[in-house]
Parts: C-alpha cells; structure tokens; sequence
C-alpha cells in the first residue's frame, strides 16, 4: 500500500506550526515527510541541531522523513557520499538526491550500513536509473520521487511523466509526485505559484490531484509539496487515496428526481467491459431498479460528461445509467441528470472497461 505524505521547511518557519502541522498530517493517515536542505547556508551543528528537532518529532509519530540534498551539499557540509552518518545522527529515514552522481556513488549509497534509503529524481527523462541498475545497487533501498516546480507552467507534461515513471516502474522501484496545495503559502524558495510534478494539477483540488495520480497506475505514494495544507484539504488526499474505489464528482440538473439520485449515488458503477465510444456503460441499475418508473424529463441533446439513465421510453434499458463520451442527439429516450464536474472531466480518459467507481454529488 502506497503512503501519503506532507512537506516541511524548518528554516521557513516555526517548530510549533511545523508540530502542529505533523499531528495533524498523522492524525489522516500520512506517512512521509519530505523536506530541504538544499537551501540551506549555515554550518553543519546549526542544521543538524535546527532539522534534527522537527525529525526526531515526525520520527516520534512514526512518519519517515526524506531530505532533498545535492552534491554541492555534500561538499558544503563537508560529507561524503560513502559516509551517511550524518543523516542517520538527523535521523533521516532517507536522502532524496535533487541532482545525482554519475551512477555509481548513488549504487554505493544503498549499500550504507545505516539503511538509509536512497530517492533518486525521476523526472529528468534520462536513462539514469538504468545506469544505477548497471552498478548492482541494493534495489530495497532505492526510490524515486518525481520534481516539484513553483515557476507556473514549468511543471512536467502529462506524456513526459509517464514516460518517466515507466522507467522506474519496470524496476519496481517506490514512486512518488508531489500535488499542490491551493491553501498553503510557502515552499523551500521565495517565489511560487503553487508547488506541484503535473502542471496540468496547479489550479485543481487536492483530491482531484490525487486522484488522478492513483488513476495512473505508476504512482505509489503522493506527497503535497507547499506548506501547510488546510486540514480539509488533507482529509480529501486521505478520503481520495484511500478510497476502496475511484470517486468522480457530479453536478446534477436542477429537475433530477429522487429516484434519480438513488440511482446515481448510492451505487457502486461498474464500467461495462464491451466498450463503446459514446457511451459508458453501468447497467446494473436497470436490473436492481426496474420496478421504479422514469419517467421522461430533460432529453436533451448530449456532451461528453454528461451523466444519463435511460427512460421509461427505453423498455428494458429503462435505468440503465450512462456517461456520455462523445456528443449524441437525443430521441426522447434518455434523461440528462447532471454532467461530471469541469475539473474532473479528463479523469473519465483513466476510467477503465470492467473497472468500478463512485459517483458523489459536488457540493
């Protein structure tokens, strides 16, 4: 099972919001802490004595703290790639190299005796893993993470990430994005519009970001990347992460009937595995509701996203509910009751022939 995380910036803050912040993370289930040194200017006891509070803290809730570093670190720090005890006297359960070594050095690193563990950046596109693989690195200690990007509009394609992430996930390596918060005010640089991997995720909601990072497939854990996620924000990545089955939200038509929304919300939908290009299909309604009548309202033409249960004009389709793919006329037959909310439209593309979902209505 894949682990939820928050990030921290000890040096951008206090240690009681930071406190406060950790309990509240623990509180919904989140695991991982991810957080930078890489801007870090003081010497080495400062920032070993500043960071180690905030982890022994995170340690003490059982959370395992990621500390972003790069190998002009190394030398500022004066620390070798071949001694990590300085991360162990932190108490880091891991490194996450921002910039890499040539292949070798970080092959070697998950080889320390401490068991720290090793996440290499994923979002380069190059074959570095590759490489890493080639030096016989010990693969339990390695993980990959993908960047984070303040600057609006920098962040990775959608193409780009998944070409990434398949090369770190033939290897079976842990893999982890980062979503944006639209609450929180910082991150580890002065400027940012938002922290986020995809961009395509900078102005949506947290849960929908989640969401569709589960719906990939490629990604194991989810960390939010600005500091500090409201509290409702952190109970929606909970609910959308570990949720027994996808949930789309929906806005429903101001006639939608009682029936209608029994049928819409309190069911689990199954995706019809015989697919068509218009329609997607969950036909068990009209099995479990073919006593109830339906009868015709709103038939009007249809859009992608619009969510449809077939009336009483229907005969035995009667109830069956539908989710528009592509535009259709409509001959009377079928009720237009709501449509997929506008910011989550795209995840109906990630919805899969024989897989099952939830429709909730958007508040």
């Amino acid at each position: 099972m894949g682990k939820l995380g928050i990030s921290i910036y000890p040096e951008r803050s206090t240690f009681e919001k930071d406190k406060a912040y950790l309990d509240l993370a623990h509180k919904y289930g989140f695991k991982r802490v991810f957080t930078s040194l890489l801007q870090i200017t003081e010497d080495k006891d400062k920032v070993l004595a500043e960071f180690k509070q905030v982890v022994d803290y995170a340690n003490s809730l059982g959370m395992e703290v990621m500390v972003d570093i790069n190998p002009a670190l190394f030398e500022q720090l004066n620390i070798s790639y071949d001694d990590l005890s300085f991360f162990d006297e932190m108490g880091a359960y891991g490194v996450r190299l921002d910039i890499g070594f040539t292949g070798q050095e970080e092959a070697k690193m998950t080889r320390n005796p401490y068991g720290i563990k090793i996440e290499i950046n994923m979002s380069t596109g190059t074959s570095y893993v590759d490489n890493i693989m080639s030096f016989s690195p010990n693969i339990n200690n390695l993980m990959g993470s993908h960047n984070f990007y303040p600057h609006r509009y920098s962040g990775l394609g959608y193409d780009h990430f998944v070409r990434c992430s398949e090369m770190f996930r033939k290897y079976n390596i842990n893999t982890m994005a980062f979503v944006n918060s639209l609450d929180a005010s910082f991150g580890p640089w002065p400027t940012q519009d938002g922290l986020c991997t995809l961009e395509d995720h900078r102005e949506l909601e947290i849960g929908t970001q989640v969401k569709h990072f589960v719906l990939t497939g490629l990604i194991d854990d989810i960390s939010v990347a600005n500091a500090y996620a409201s509290e409702v924000e952190l109970k929606a990545m909970s609910e959308a992460f570990f949720a027994e089955y996808p949930t789309v939200k929906v806005d429903v038509t101001g006639d939608i009937t009682a029936d209608e929304r029994e049928v819409l919300f309190n069911n689990l939908h199954s995706y019809r595995g015989d697919r068509s290009e218009y329609i997607l299909r969950s036909t068990m309604t009209r099995i479990k509701y073919k006593d109830l009548p339906f009868p015709a309202h709103n038939t009007i033409d249809m859009t992608k996203g619009d969510v449809l249960i077939d009336n009483v004009g229907y005969d035995q389709y009667k109830g069956e509910t539908q989710i528009a793919l592509k535009e259709m006329k409509n001959d009377g037959r079928v009720n237009v009751v709501g449509k997929i909310s506008a910011d989550e439209l795209f995840l109906l593309d990630f919805l899969k022939p024989w897989s099952s979902f939830k429709l909730i209505e958007n508040n």
